[in-house]
């Protein structure tokens, strides 16, 4: 039997090739989100509303690296099914995975499937209705925020920034999940970045 990690900090480029696809990244999510309840391949591909036989390899790279494993098979028509389960509760990026060399971070396709995902949820949600972006002051009971600037700032005031955005995000993740009968779905993506000017030689 496996043991799930509470987090699993990412170091070695084998994963971050794996995390690399933002439909593993969806394969991911699903199993995590329905934890600790396994899934089947079959029951992914409904929640992701995508073909079965799309997934079967991302799985199983997904569980060559370890990041799921299969909790339990049945007999389903005569046919042995796997059903599986997130390996980790959440993943976090070693800072060993963003140095610089000859060569792009190993991290940067894995930091770019997690955008195209959030992008590729955030549409469907936002075209089914079901993201209403309205603010709270015009009565809406679940209010998102969306915001997008580039702005100058001294490093003084970037290490106090990134401070603030740091205690907002250990202070979610210190938190468990809310399992109320009002508890809804938040996604909360971060990504802020100082531009370095050019080099001029």
């Amino acid at each position: 039997m496996v043991d799930q990690m509470k987090e699993r900090e990412v170091t070695d480029v084998a994963t971050l090739k794996a995390l690399a696809d933002p439909l593993r990244l969806a394969v991911l999510g699903a199993l995590m989100k329905r934890d600790p309840e396994p899934m089947s391949v079959k029951e992914i591909a409904a929640e992701l509303d995508e073909a079965p036989t799309k997934l079967y390899r991302h799985v199983k790279q997904l569980e060559q690296t370890g990041l799921v494993f299969v909790a339990e098979t049945r007999l389903v028509s005569g046919i042995v099914e796997s059903r599986y389960r997130s390996a980790q509760q959440s993943l976090r990026l070693s800072p060993q995975v963003y140095a610089e060399g000859g060569q792009p971070p190993a991290a940067l396709d894995a930091m770019l499937a997690a955008m195209d995902l959030v992008r590729t949820d955030f549409r469907r949600n936002f075209l089914a209705g079901r993201i209403d972006l309205t603010p709270a002051a015009q009565g809406n009971q679940l209010p998102s925020k969306f915001a997008h600037t580039t702005t100058r700032l001294t490093p003084e005031r970037l290490r106090k920034l990134r401070g603030r955005l740091d205690e907002v995000l250990d202070e979610l993740f210190s938190e468990p999940e809310s399992t109320g009968p009002d508890a809804v779905e938040v996604t909360l993506f971060a990504l802020m970045y100082a531009v370095q000017p050019p080099d001029e030689g």
